[in-house]
Protein backbone atom coordinates (compact mmCIF):
# COMPACT_ATOMS: atom_id res chain seq x y z
CA UNK A 1 0.00 0.00 0.00
CA UNK A 2 1.24 3.40 -0.57
CA UNK A 3 0.88 6.61 1.41
CA UNK A 4 -2.46 7.74 -0.41
CA UNK A 5 -4.06 4.44 0.05
CA UNK A 6 -3.72 4.22 3.84
CA UNK A 7 -4.83 7.69 3.93
CA UNK A 8 -7.66 6.58 2.20
CA UNK A 9 -8.54 4.07 4.55
CA UNK A 10 -8.11 6.20 7.40
CA UNK A 11 -10.84 8.63 5.73
CA UNK A 12 -12.89 6.04 4.84
CA UNK A 13 -13.18 3.51 7.61
CA UNK A 14 -11.45 5.46 10.59
CA UNK A 15 -9.74 4.50 13.43
CA UNK A 16 -8.07 2.53 15.69
CA UNK A 17 -7.61 -0.15 11.99
CA UNK A 18 -4.98 -2.85 11.31
CA UNK A 19 -4.67 -3.58 7.33
CA UNK A 20 -3.31 -6.38 5.97
CA UNK A 21 -2.22 -6.02 2.51
CA UNK A 22 -2.18 -9.93 0.91
CA UNK A 23 -0.41 -8.17 -2.14
CA UNK A 24 2.74 -8.05 -0.01
CA UNK A 25 2.00 -11.00 1.98
CA UNK A 26 2.07 -13.04 -1.32
CA UNK A 27 5.40 -11.38 -2.67
CA UNK A 28 7.01 -12.42 0.74
CA UNK A 29 6.05 -15.66 0.84
CA UNK A 30 7.28 -16.40 -2.71
CA UNK A 31 10.51 -14.03 -1.84
CA UNK A 32 10.94 -16.42 1.26
CA UNK A 33 10.89 -19.61 -1.01
CA UNK A 34 13.09 -18.04 -3.63
CA UNK A 35 15.61 -17.51 -0.95
CA UNK A 36 16.09 -20.70 0.79
CA UNK A 37 14.61 -23.54 -2.35
CA UNK A 38 11.47 -24.52 -3.03
CA UNK A 39 12.42 -28.18 -2.01
CA UNK A 40 11.39 -26.67 1.64
CA UNK A 41 8.24 -26.43 2.49
CA UNK A 42 6.83 -23.49 4.81
CA UNK A 43 4.45 -24.45 8.08
CA UNK A 44 2.69 -20.94 9.03
CA UNK A 45 2.18 -20.75 12.51
CA UNK A 46 -1.26 -19.48 12.46
CA UNK A 47 -0.61 -17.84 15.94
CA UNK A 48 1.15 -14.94 14.50
CA UNK A 49 -1.96 -13.65 12.34
CA UNK A 50 -5.18 -15.99 12.30
CA UNK A 51 -6.70 -13.00 10.34
CA UNK A 52 -5.20 -14.00 7.34
CA UNK A 53 -5.05 -17.47 6.96
CA UNK A 54 -7.52 -18.10 4.29
CA UNK A 55 -4.89 -16.88 2.01
CA UNK A 56 -1.89 -18.21 3.50
CA UNK A 57 -3.34 -21.59 2.99
CA UNK A 58 -2.78 -21.45 -0.34
CA UNK A 59 0.70 -20.11 -0.06
CA UNK A 60 1.83 -22.76 2.07
CA UNK A 61 1.98 -26.42 2.97
CA UNK A 62 1.36 -26.33 6.27
CA UNK A 63 -1.05 -24.17 9.29
CA UNK A 64 0.39 -24.99 12.74
CA UNK A 65 -2.35 -25.13 14.89
CA UNK A 66 -1.98 -24.50 18.87
CA UNK A 67 -5.49 -24.29 20.64
CA UNK A 68 -8.81 -25.20 20.17
CA UNK A 69 -10.05 -21.87 19.31
CA UNK A 70 -7.41 -21.81 16.68
CA UNK A 71 -8.72 -25.24 15.37
CA UNK A 72 -12.28 -23.27 15.45
CA UNK A 73 -10.98 -20.67 13.57
CA UNK A 74 -9.83 -23.09 10.95
CA UNK A 75 -12.91 -25.03 10.42
CA UNK A 76 -14.81 -21.77 10.11
CA UNK A 77 -12.36 -20.71 7.60
CA UNK A 78 -12.83 -23.87 5.69
CA UNK A 79 -9.31 -24.03 5.55
CA UNK A 80 -8.89 -27.92 4.28
CA UNK A 81 -8.27 -30.35 7.01
CA UNK A 82 -5.04 -32.13 5.61
CA UNK A 83 -3.16 -28.61 6.13
CA UNK A 84 -3.42 -28.74 9.89
CA UNK A 85 -1.10 -29.42 12.30
CA UNK A 86 -2.11 -29.69 15.70
CA UNK A 87 0.32 -29.00 18.02
CA UNK A 88 0.86 -27.24 21.10
CA UNK A 89 2.41 -27.28 24.85
CA UNK A 90 -1.44 -28.28 26.53
CA UNK A 91 -3.60 -31.16 24.75
CA UNK A 92 -6.70 -32.32 26.46
CA UNK A 93 -8.45 -35.26 26.39
CA UNK A 94 -11.94 -33.61 25.03
CA UNK A 95 -10.49 -31.79 22.53
CA UNK A 96 -8.52 -34.12 20.81
CA UNK A 97 -11.21 -36.15 20.86
CA UNK A 98 -13.36 -34.13 19.15
CA UNK A 99 -11.11 -33.33 16.70
CA UNK A 100 -10.09 -37.67 16.15
CA UNK A 101 -13.96 -38.31 16.24
CA UNK A 102 -15.21 -35.58 13.73
CA UNK A 103 -12.17 -34.45 11.32
CA UNK A 104 -10.50 -37.46 9.96
CA UNK A 105 -8.17 -35.76 7.24
CA UNK A 106 -6.48 -33.95 9.76
CA UNK A 107 -3.20 -33.88 8.49
CA UNK A 108 -0.76 -34.45 11.23
CA UNK A 109 -0.13 -34.13 15.52
CA UNK A 110 2.48 -33.43 17.42
CA UNK A 111 3.07 -35.30 20.56
CA UNK A 112 4.88 -32.19 23.18
CA UNK A 113 5.39 -35.05 26.20
CA UNK A 114 4.62 -38.68 27.30
CA UNK A 115 0.92 -37.95 27.92
CA UNK A 116 0.30 -36.40 24.83
CA UNK A 117 1.38 -39.22 22.90
CA UNK A 118 -0.84 -41.69 25.09
CA UNK A 119 -3.92 -39.21 24.67
CA UNK A 120 -3.17 -39.80 21.05
CA UNK A 121 -2.77 -43.50 20.71
CA UNK A 122 -5.99 -43.88 23.01
CA UNK A 123 -8.42 -42.02 20.79
CA UNK A 124 -7.06 -43.05 17.51
CA UNK A 125 -7.09 -46.30 18.38
CA UNK A 126 -10.78 -45.97 20.25
CA UNK A 127 -12.04 -44.38 16.49
CA UNK A 128 -9.94 -46.37 14.18
CA UNK A 129 -7.95 -43.61 12.80
CA UNK A 130 -4.62 -43.74 11.19
CA UNK A 131 -2.53 -40.49 12.23
CA UNK A 132 0.50 -39.28 11.70
CA UNK A 133 2.45 -37.86 14.67
CA UNK A 134 5.73 -35.76 15.08
CA UNK A 135 7.58 -35.90 18.01
CA UNK A 136 8.62 -32.51 19.20
CA UNK A 137 11.77 -32.19 21.05
CA UNK A 138 12.56 -29.87 23.97
CA UNK A 139 15.08 -27.41 23.62
CA UNK A 140 15.07 -27.16 27.56
CA UNK A 141 11.86 -25.36 28.62
CA UNK A 142 8.65 -26.42 28.94
CA UNK A 143 7.85 -27.53 25.40
CA UNK A 144 8.37 -30.73 23.94
CA UNK A 145 10.04 -33.89 25.15
CA UNK A 146 13.68 -34.88 25.88
CA UNK A 147 15.73 -37.19 23.47
CA UNK A 148 15.62 -40.24 26.49
CA UNK A 149 11.82 -40.19 25.98
CA UNK A 150 11.63 -39.64 22.16
CA UNK A 151 13.49 -42.65 21.87
CA UNK A 152 11.57 -44.51 24.05
CA UNK A 153 8.19 -43.85 22.42
CA UNK A 154 10.21 -45.02 19.10
CA UNK A 155 10.59 -48.61 20.78
CA UNK A 156 6.99 -49.12 20.26
CA UNK A 157 4.68 -50.11 17.96
CA UNK A 158 1.21 -48.71 16.95
CA UNK A 159 -1.17 -49.63 14.64
CA UNK A 160 -3.34 -45.93 14.45
CA UNK A 161 -0.44 -43.02 14.94
CA UNK A 162 1.91 -43.60 12.87
CA UNK A 163 5.57 -41.31 14.02
CA UNK A 164 6.28 -39.91 10.82
CA UNK A 165 9.47 -36.89 12.03
CA UNK A 166 10.75 -34.97 14.62
CA UNK A 167 9.40 -31.52 15.25
CA UNK A 168 12.26 -28.62 16.83
CA UNK A 169 11.98 -25.27 18.13
CA UNK A 170 14.30 -22.95 20.15
CA UNK A 171 13.14 -19.76 20.09
CA UNK A 172 12.45 -16.66 17.77
CA UNK A 173 14.31 -13.71 16.70
CA UNK A 174 17.92 -15.68 16.15
CA UNK A 175 19.97 -12.72 14.35
CA UNK A 176 23.21 -15.04 14.99
CA UNK A 177 24.09 -17.28 12.37
CA UNK A 178 26.45 -19.08 14.49
CA UNK A 179 23.64 -19.90 17.00
CA UNK A 180 21.50 -21.23 13.40
CA UNK A 181 24.37 -23.56 12.42
CA UNK A 182 25.21 -24.87 16.01
CA UNK A 183 21.45 -25.86 16.10
CA UNK A 184 21.65 -27.79 12.65
CA UNK A 185 24.76 -29.65 14.17
CA UNK A 186 22.53 -30.52 17.54
CA UNK A 187 19.84 -31.69 15.00
CA UNK A 188 22.30 -33.81 13.00
CA UNK A 189 23.47 -35.09 16.39
CA UNK A 190 19.86 -36.06 17.66
CA UNK A 191 18.79 -37.54 14.17
CA UNK A 192 22.36 -40.20 14.23
CA UNK A 193 21.30 -41.13 17.84
CA UNK A 194 18.31 -41.93 16.62
CA UNK A 195 19.36 -44.09 13.52
CA UNK A 196 22.06 -45.77 16.07
CA UNK A 197 19.48 -46.33 19.11
CA UNK A 198 16.40 -47.54 17.60
CA UNK A 199 16.93 -47.44 14.01
CA UNK A 200 14.55 -44.70 13.07
CA UNK A 201 14.95 -42.30 10.04
CA UNK A 202 12.35 -39.48 10.10
CA UNK A 203 10.83 -38.81 6.57
CA UNK A 204 9.90 -35.71 7.97
CA UNK A 205 11.81 -32.61 9.78
CA UNK A 206 9.70 -29.48 10.90
CA UNK A 207 12.29 -27.21 12.19
CA UNK A 208 11.38 -23.37 13.58
CA UNK A 209 14.20 -21.14 13.38
CA UNK A 210 12.95 -18.39 14.54
CA UNK A 211 14.15 -15.93 11.85
CA UNK A 212 14.87 -12.20 12.42
CA UNK A 213 12.23 -9.65 11.83
CA UNK A 214 12.89 -5.81 12.76
CA UNK A 215 10.55 -3.50 14.10
CA UNK A 216 12.36 -0.45 15.46
CA UNK A 217 14.62 2.00 13.85
CA UNK A 218 17.08 1.78 16.57
CA UNK A 219 17.39 -1.89 16.00
CA UNK A 220 20.99 -2.93 14.70
CA UNK A 221 20.49 -3.49 10.24
CA UNK A 222 21.90 -6.44 8.71
CA UNK A 223 21.09 -8.02 5.32
CA UNK A 224 18.12 -9.87 5.17
CA UNK A 225 19.29 -11.20 1.32
CA UNK A 226 22.89 -12.73 2.62
CA UNK A 227 21.60 -14.16 6.27
CA UNK A 228 18.76 -16.09 4.23
CA UNK A 229 21.93 -17.03 1.53
CA UNK A 230 23.82 -17.88 5.06
CA UNK A 231 20.81 -19.80 6.41
CA UNK A 232 20.01 -22.14 2.93
CA UNK A 233 23.75 -23.02 3.50
CA UNK A 234 23.25 -24.05 7.01
CA UNK A 235 20.10 -26.02 5.61
CA UNK A 236 21.81 -27.88 3.53
CA UNK A 237 24.03 -29.26 6.21
CA UNK A 238 21.38 -30.94 7.88
CA UNK A 239 22.10 -35.01 7.30
CA UNK A 240 18.34 -35.09 6.24
CA UNK A 241 17.09 -36.61 2.88
CA UNK A 242 12.95 -36.62 3.84
CA UNK A 243 10.65 -34.00 3.78
CA UNK A 244 11.83 -30.43 5.46
CA UNK A 245 9.31 -27.88 6.52
CA UNK A 246 10.24 -24.48 7.83
CA UNK A 247 7.73 -22.94 10.67
CA UNK A 248 7.42 -19.82 10.57
CA UNK A 249 5.06 -16.76 11.86
CA UNK A 250 6.52 -13.60 12.43
CA UNK A 251 8.79 -13.98 9.32
CA UNK A 252 6.19 -14.29 7.27
CA UNK A 253 3.98 -11.64 8.31
CA UNK A 254 5.12 -8.87 10.19
CA UNK A 255 5.84 -6.66 6.93
CA UNK A 256 2.36 -7.26 5.55
CA UNK A 257 0.32 -5.38 8.30
CA UNK A 258 0.40 -1.48 9.57
CA UNK A 259 -1.46 -0.30 12.77
CA UNK A 260 -3.46 3.45 12.49
CA UNK A 261 -4.62 5.65 15.46
CA UNK A 262 -5.50 8.93 15.51
CA UNK A 263 -4.47 11.55 17.68
CA UNK A 264 -7.40 12.70 19.85
CA UNK A 265 -6.08 14.84 22.67
CA UNK A 266 -2.67 16.91 22.68
CA UNK A 267 -1.20 18.81 25.69
CA UNK A 268 1.75 19.54 27.89
CA UNK A 269 2.84 18.64 31.57
CA UNK A 270 6.09 20.01 32.93
CA UNK A 271 7.85 20.84 29.59
CA UNK A 272 6.50 17.36 28.14
CA UNK A 273 4.70 17.08 24.92
CA UNK A 274 1.94 13.87 25.18
CA UNK A 275 -0.04 13.24 22.10
CA UNK A 276 -3.43 10.95 23.57
CA UNK A 277 -4.84 8.37 20.93
CA UNK A 278 -7.67 6.76 19.91
CA UNK A 279 -5.74 3.30 20.26
CA UNK A 280 -2.53 1.95 22.98
CA UNK A 281 -1.11 -0.86 24.19
CA UNK A 282 -4.99 -2.78 24.29
CA UNK A 283 -4.46 -3.08 20.85
CA UNK A 284 -0.86 -2.87 19.79
CA UNK A 285 2.15 -4.64 20.95
CA UNK A 286 5.45 -4.92 19.92
CA UNK A 287 8.05 -7.74 19.58
CA UNK A 288 9.59 -8.36 22.98
CA UNK A 289 6.85 -5.79 25.09
CA UNK A 290 9.37 -2.89 23.72
CA UNK A 291 6.56 -0.40 23.44
CA UNK A 292 7.92 3.32 24.21
CA UNK A 293 11.05 1.87 24.82
CA UNK A 294 12.44 2.35 21.24
CA UNK A 295 11.09 3.61 18.32
CA UNK A 296 9.15 2.02 15.31
CA UNK A 297 9.18 1.91 11.72
CA UNK A 298 6.13 4.72 11.59
CA UNK A 299 4.82 7.28 9.77
CA UNK A 300 2.13 10.23 10.27
CA UNK A 301 -0.82 11.47 8.07
CA UNK A 302 -0.34 14.28 6.75
CA UNK A 303 3.49 14.09 7.31
CA UNK A 304 4.72 15.68 10.43
CA UNK A 305 8.09 14.63 9.91
CA UNK A 306 10.57 16.97 11.54
CA UNK A 307 12.75 18.32 14.61
CA UNK A 308 10.77 20.72 15.71
CA UNK A 309 9.16 18.44 19.31
CA UNK A 310 9.67 15.63 20.51
CA UNK A 311 6.61 14.23 21.38
CA UNK A 312 5.18 11.26 23.62
CA UNK A 313 2.38 9.35 22.24
CA UNK A 314 -0.22 7.52 24.22
CA UNK A 315 -2.99 5.02 24.31
CA UNK A 316 -6.52 5.66 25.60
CA UNK A 317 -6.30 3.32 28.79
CA UNK A 318 -5.67 5.09 32.09
CA UNK A 319 -2.47 3.41 33.37
CA UNK A 320 0.65 5.61 33.10
CA UNK A 321 2.30 2.20 31.46
CA UNK A 322 0.09 3.22 28.03
CA UNK A 323 2.46 4.58 26.14
CA UNK A 324 3.10 3.78 22.72
CA UNK A 325 6.12 6.15 21.66
CA UNK A 326 8.03 8.06 23.57
CA UNK A 327 10.34 11.08 22.12
CA UNK A 328 8.44 10.72 18.61
CA UNK A 329 10.32 13.85 16.73
CA UNK A 330 7.41 15.69 14.44
CA UNK A 331 6.77 18.76 13.37
CA UNK A 332 3.53 20.54 14.99
CA UNK A 333 1.38 17.18 15.35
CA UNK A 334 -2.28 17.84 15.55
CA UNK A 335 -5.84 16.79 16.41
CA UNK A 336 -7.09 14.20 14.09
CA UNK A 337 -3.41 13.19 13.05
CA UNK A 338 -2.99 9.45 11.83
CA UNK A 339 -0.39 7.53 13.20
CA UNK A 340 0.74 4.74 11.10
CA UNK A 341 2.92 1.77 12.62
CA UNK A 342 4.35 -0.49 10.63
CA UNK A 343 5.41 -4.09 10.50
CA UNK A 344 2.41 -4.64 12.19
CA UNK A 345 1.26 -7.99 10.67
CA UNK A 346 2.32 -10.47 13.26
CA UNK A 347 1.10 -10.64 16.97
CA UNK A 348 0.67 -6.69 17.80
CA UNK A 349 -3.16 -7.27 16.77
CA UNK A 350 -3.90 -9.95 19.37
CA UNK A 351 -0.90 -9.35 22.19
CA UNK A 352 -2.41 -6.26 23.70
CA UNK A 353 -4.09 -6.48 26.67
CA UNK A 354 -7.87 -6.31 25.20
CA UNK A 355 -10.17 -6.65 27.97
CA UNK A 356 -8.22 -3.76 30.12
CA UNK A 357 -10.61 -0.94 30.39
CA UNK A 358 -13.15 -2.58 28.27
CA UNK A 359 -12.55 -0.59 25.00
CA UNK A 360 -13.72 -1.94 21.61
CA UNK A 361 -11.12 -3.88 20.02
CA UNK A 362 -9.92 -2.42 16.04
CA UNK A 363 -11.30 -2.49 13.15
CA UNK A 364 -9.59 -5.45 10.54
CA UNK A 365 -8.98 -5.13 7.36
CA UNK A 366 -7.29 -6.96 4.56
CA UNK A 367 -6.27 -5.14 1.25
CA UNK A 368 -5.21 -6.05 -2.28
CA UNK A 369 -4.70 -3.83 -5.54
CA UNK A 370 -7.37 -6.39 -7.17
CA UNK A 371 -9.69 -6.68 -5.14
CA UNK A 372 -9.63 -3.41 -3.10
CA UNK A 373 -10.25 -3.26 1.01
CA UNK A 374 -12.62 -5.91 2.92
CA UNK A 375 -13.52 -5.56 6.78
CA UNK A 376 -12.46 -9.01 8.10
CA UNK A 377 -14.02 -6.95 11.55
CA UNK A 378 -15.70 -4.16 12.51
CA UNK A 379 -14.51 -2.42 15.96
CA UNK A 380 -15.63 -4.86 18.29
CA UNK A 381 -17.43 -4.22 21.46
CA UNK A 382 -15.46 -6.28 25.06
CA UNK A 383 -18.15 -4.83 27.49
CA UNK A 384 -20.26 -8.27 26.69
CA UNK A 385 -17.29 -10.15 27.83
CA UNK A 386 -16.56 -7.96 31.24
CA UNK A 387 -19.70 -8.49 32.10
CA UNK A 388 -20.53 -10.31 35.67
CA UNK A 389 -23.03 -12.47 35.46
CA UNK A 390 -25.59 -11.78 38.26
Amino acid sequence: MDRETIQYAAKKYGTPTYIFDLDILKRRVEYIKESIGKNIGICFAMKANPFIIKTLSALTERLEVCSPGEFSVCVKSGIPMEKLVISGVYKNDDDTQMMLRDYPDIGTYTAESVSQWEILKKYSEEYGRKINVLLRLTSGNQFGMTKDEIIEILRENNEFASIVGIQYFSGTQKTSLKRLTREAEKINEFLSELKSQCNFVPKELEYGPGLPVSYFREDKKFNEKEFLCEFKNILASLNFDGKLTLELGRFITASCGVYLTKAVDIKSNRGQTYCITDGGMNHISYYGQSMAMKIPYMETIPDRSGENEHITICGALCTVNDILVKQYPVNEIQKGDVFVFKNAGAYCMTEGISLFLTRALPRILTYSQKTGFSVIREQTPTDFLNTSII
